[in-house]
């Protein structure tokens, strides 16, 4: 499933709990990828989103409050509650310092006191698993960087480690596919440390010539920090559409069942009009927690397949919860790069899916790759577009995808035929061929 088109998007999230401990570097980045930031700084009362809708990153910064107590922390809560939900949503994350060790902690980790203060410059040393890393792969195996923490944590199970020193081990790691942990301020340039010396004199006294050691230390880490916080913002980027997608439906999808139950007959009725026999295949784009899959196993019979695809895996697991993979293959993908071979499919069923696509053309002409010639596209939505518009508060826009006049020529340039059109106020349904 996607995300409607015109919801509002946040860019990438940056959470700063002091005035000092900003984005620096990572900022830099980011801005490079043409990626828009929204600064939250809770140290001057700026209220934390309630969720993270039109959110394509989160970013968590450092800060001298303790990832494991409240006092002194109040958005500690629901800073834990963003992460948990980025990580459930696959949203990417950085979190830095401090961010590190709330990301540890909302991943199954704990954080705690450490032995004494860590401040200054030292080495990290890469782990084995920072070669195959999406950010680290390519940086040196030793590397001198910014440290600055007395706090320290105990990594989550399933969290990959990346980098480690000998008095704090958990200096860098990834958990899952998309979230970074950084102990040490990789960030940091010579405002950084001008800054942080400044906001925590004490600390900073403890670590003799750490000013006049910044330019030569920087100069040697610059290249390796750059092409870190490169791959971050070009993932970010390259995800941002999945991300928004993700982040809208991934709450919705244990309820999403309830909500639609009512609509199940009219899916049945519409999954009849593909024309599928036994034994062929079918397969269900944006398939969410797979309403239409029961049908087209039913016209496909025991010897046919069925492929269920959607982008969000909240959405499958609820499919599977509701015994939809008894009755097809669930496939975690994105319906614009599909992991078939050419023509291996019969019939292509879709619920309210292309309209809210970023690129409409592109997926037609994918799903046309893997359609046998004669094989059929249904497009289906269980209300008309003059009620979904109604519906959203918004009049029917002339540049709508699904207007006959805008699909039909989409159809005919992308290797289909248009040769049904009906959009009634109780449904919407186009059916295609697939052209020679």
């Amino acid at each position: 499933m996607y995300l409607l088109t015109g919801g509002e998007a946040v860019g990438v999230l940056v959470v700063q709990h002091l005035r000092e401990e900003g984005p620096y570097a990572v900022g830099e980045a980011l801005a490079a990828a043409g990626l828009r930031m929204r600064p939250c700084r809770v140290w001057a009362g700026d209220p934390l989103p309630e969720n993270l809708a039109g959110v394509e990153a989160l970013v968590v910064m450092g800060g001298p409050m303790a990832a494991y107590s409240d006092a002194g922390f109040p958005t500690r809560g629901a800073e834990l509650d963003l992460l948990r939900a980025a990580l459930a949503a696959e949203v990417p994350v950085l979190g830095v310092c401090l961010g590190a060790q709330l990301l540890a902690v909302a991943a199954g980790g704990t954080a705690r006191t450490g032995s004494g203060a860590q401040v200054g410059w030292g080495e990290v040393r890469t782990c084995s698993a920072a070669g195959r890393d999406p950010l680290f792969m390519g940086t040196p195996e030793r590397l001198r960087v910014l440290h600055w923490h007395a706090d320290t944590m105990e990594l989550p199970p399933r969290a990959v480690p990346l980098a480690f020193c000998e008095r704090y081990p958990a200096q860098a790691f990834r958990v899952g596919g998309a979230a970074w942990g950084l102990q040490f301020h990789l960030e940091a340039d010579e405002a950084a440390v001008d800054a942080f010396a400044a906001a925590f004199p004490e600390e900073a006294a403890t670590a003799p010539g750490l000013r006049e050691a910044a330019p030569g230390e920087l100069a040697a880490l610059a290249a390796h920090r750059d092409r870190v916080f490169g791959r971050f913002a070009a993932l970010v980027a390259a995800r941002a559409e999945r991300t928004a997608t993700r982040a809208f439906f991934t709450p919705k999808a244990a309820a999403w069942e309830t909500r639609f139950a009512a609509d199940g007959p009219r899916y049945e009725t519409a999954v009849a009009r593909l024309g599928l026999s036994p034994g062929q295949t079918a397969l269900d784009l944006g398939c969410g927690t797979g309403r239409a899959l029961p049908a087209l196993r039913a016209e496909v019979g025991d010897k046919g397949t069925v492929l269920g695809v959607d982008v969000t895996s909240a959405m499958l697991v609820t499919a599977a919860r509701e015994g939809r993979a008894d009755q097809a293959c669930l496939l975690l993908a994105d319906c614009h790069r599909l992991p078939l071979p050419p023509g291996v499919v019969d019939g292509i069923f879709t619920a309210g899916l292309l309209d809210h696509l970023p690129d409409p053309t592109t997926a037609l002409r994918e799903w046309a790759r893997v359609t046998t010639p004669g094989g059929a596209l249904l497009l289906f939505h269980p209300s008309g577009r003059a009620e979904r518009a109604r519906r959203h508060g918004r009049p029917l826009s002339p540049d709508d995808p699904l207007a006959e006049p805008n699909l039909r020529p989409a159809l005919d340039g992308s290797g289909w035929q248009l040769d049904s059109y009906e959009d009634t106020s109780g449904y919407f349904l186009a059916r295609a061929v697939r052209t020679c």
